[in-house]
């Protein structure tokens, strides 16, 4: 056997001894608060970020819609550009010292309210000034936004565990997130922008310190120093990872789009009153955060793959018919986004789940996390850009404008919304079918609860 063999079938069996040994056999509810609380700011400034500023800058500053649009591309385009590198200096930090991983959170996080808060109330007067400074803050707020993600998405892994262990894990972030996000849909229109980036910044406190507290990832002592080939194209070596990244970016892509047209549907297409708008929404989210749990059950039946795919196919079902709504049809279009949220709750708590499992197949546990997760975050952002990118122009090709209500444009309208993203997910079910659940990793298990 090679060194380099040798070395690799090493750290593959200390991985999956890790895995193993790492995290209690249940996460409790203090254990889980404290290490998922930090996910509840860091999902209440991607509402503020992705959907509350173009239009603030829009309104109240008159930016030209064109520009601004030039300026959120090109920040978003950096800030999904810089997340491998960021994965990196992850990695690094958490060989240095689960401290230094804290320390950098702690200035990622000041770092980030500033930035929040400075994009919101300029200090600058002129067109030119206000294009550079929301230009500057914008890569300030990214780049703090995205290496405290990946850090605390990486602490995560860490934590190993058998599939239901690692669903639970992801579980807690991703709920204490929707919580986030109710929050800053909610705050803006009823208490205003101070009060929502006070809140926001009290929250940000609590997150950090309740981090500090969360169950401490075994760590593989300086191993990475000596890891052959350590690079930031690492997590592209496995196969495994390949496949799953590409269920994941379809069935990302898939939602997204619906994501980005669902306010258009809303008030051309159903012609709902804007007072009414935040009922969907609110339905919407709250669905998959009660929805987690349940998901959880059926992963100690079903495992994490069978799960998301039972997920896939209850969102094709659910909106399989909405095409067909309009004007009068609310009540039903409600109930699809209460089903379709509860589908939601599957893509939130168990895709990163398998990544986790992913990372302990290649060997790669407690050294390389972040370099996964950095990919896995610009393909979560790629997949928004695609959706706006490839949506938006094609309805205005096919003969939408919004705020008109031609025939041919409302049926373009509910093609795009509809049937589109089922067609998209209908191609993710079938790859996680074909390319995870029919193909099985060696050393991937599924452990059901109570099994000793």
């Amino acid at each position: 056997m090679s060194r380099r063999a040798a070395f690799r079938a090493n750290t593959v069996a200390r991985s999956a001894e890790l895995v193993q040994m790492s995290a209690p056999a249940a996460v409790s509810v203090r254990q889980g608060l404290t290490y998922g609380l930090l996910g509840l700011p860091l999902a209440f400034v991607a509402l503020p970020l992705y959907v509350l500023l173009p239009n603030h800058y829009a309104r109240e500053f008159g930016m030209p819609l064109a520009t601004l649009g030039t300026v959120l591309l090109t920040a978003r385009l950096f800030d999904a550009a810089i997340d491998p590198l960021l994965g990196r200096l992850s990695d690094r930090l958490f060989a240095r010292s689960l401290r230094a991983v804290l320390a950098a959170g702690a200035v990622s996080a000041l770092v980030l309210a500033v930035g929040l808060a400075g994009l919101f109330f300029p200090a600058v007067v002129g067109s030119g000034a206000l294009i550079a400074w929301a230009a500057g803050f914008l890569l300030i707020a990214y780049t703090a936004y995205s290496q405290l993600s990946i850090a605390h998405q990486s602490w995560g892994a860490r934590l190993g565990g058998n599939e239901l262990q690692r669903g639970r894990i992801v579980a807690w972030r991703e709920g204490c997130g929707l919580l986030g996000v109710v929050l800053a849909s909610v705050l803006p229109a009823l208490l205003g922008l101070p009060v929502m980036l006070g809140v926001f910044a009290a929250t940000l406190v609590l997150g950090w310190l309740a981090w500090t507290r969360a169950p401490a990832p075994v760590q593989l002592a300086r191993l990475d120093r000596y890891a052959p080939g350590a690079s930031l194209w690492r997590p592209w070596r496995g196969a495994a990872f390949r496949r799953l990244l590409a269920v994941f970016m379809l069935n990302g892509i898939a939602s997204a789009v619906p994501a980005t047209l669902v306010l258009f549907f809303i008030q051309d297409r159903l012609q709902v009153a804007p007072a009414r708008e935040p009922l969907f929404l609110g339905a919407y989210f709250l669905c998959a955060a009660l929805s987690i749990p349940l998901w959880l059950r059926a992963v100690t039946r079903w495992g994490l793959a069978r799960t998301w795919l039972a997920g896939m196919l209850l969102a094709i079902v659910v909106f399989a018919g909405v095409a067909g709504l309009g004007e009068g049809d609310a009540a039903a279009f409600l109930l699809v986004c209460a089903l379709s949220g509860a589908a939601l709750g599957t893509d939130l708590a168990l895709p990163g789940a398998l990544l986790a499992g992913v990372i302990a197949q290649q060997g790669d546990s407690g050294q390389h996390e972040g370099a996964y997760f950095g990919w896995w975050n610009f393909a979560t952002k790629l997949n928004l850009a695609l959706a706006a990118g490839l949506a938006l122009p094609l309805l205005g090709a096919l003969g939408y404008t919004p705020g008109t209500r031609s025939p041919e444009g409302l049926q373009t309208l509910g093609l795009a919304y509809a049937v589109l993203p089922c067609g998209l997910k209908l191609l993710a079910a079938a790859a996680l079918y074909f390319l995870i659940i029919r193909c099985p990793q060696p050393g991937r298990t599924f452990i059901p609860e109570g099994s000793p």
